[in-house]
């Protein structure tokens, strides 16, 4: 059994919330934002995705089901198979033309790697490219070429 790390960042996107929302929705496009995503695939359930995840020299596949889904406010995940990961992205309306977004992202780091690991340094470097995927995610949804 590994240990469980949190994660929790945001962004303030010049977008209305249903804008923002339609692009995060497209959870296959994750990848041109998450750089340590390597693919997202949904199956037939549109609830359950597959995806594969490379880092630090390390690949990890998991399935993911989206527990909660309200639209244009929050969407809630968790693992059912693979990587031990979980989640939530909250949207947050500030008027009409803006919305903060705030991406939690939890996980069991791998028994075989938390030795290898001190968890504040890990935490350190998963933080920092979290809040990267979400700055790529804004700038993404700013972008005159994501209509």
């Amino acid at each position: 059994m590994g240990r469980w790390l949190e994660h929790s960042v945001t962004t303030e996107i010049k977008a209305p919330v249903e804008r923002v929302w339609e692009v995060w929705s497209d959870l296959e496009a994750m990848p041109r934002w998450m750089r340590w995503i390597e693919s997202v695939v949904t199956t037939d359930d549109p609830d359950l995705t597959n995806w594969t995840l490379v880092a630090q020299g390390f690949r990890f596949h998991w399935q993911a089901r989206i527990t909660q889904r309200i639209e244009a406010q929050q969407l809630h995940w968790e693992s059912v198979g693979g990587l031990p990961t979980k989640g939530a992205v909250r949207f947050y309306p500030l008027g009409a033309e803006r919305t903060a977004v705030k991406l939690t992202v939890s996980y069991e780091l791998p028994a075989m790697i938390a030795p290898l690991m001190e968890p504040s340094i890990m935490g350190t470097i998963v933080t920092k490219e979290l809040q990267a995927n979400l700055d790529r995610f804004r700038d993404c949804v700013e972008s005159p070429s994501a209509g």
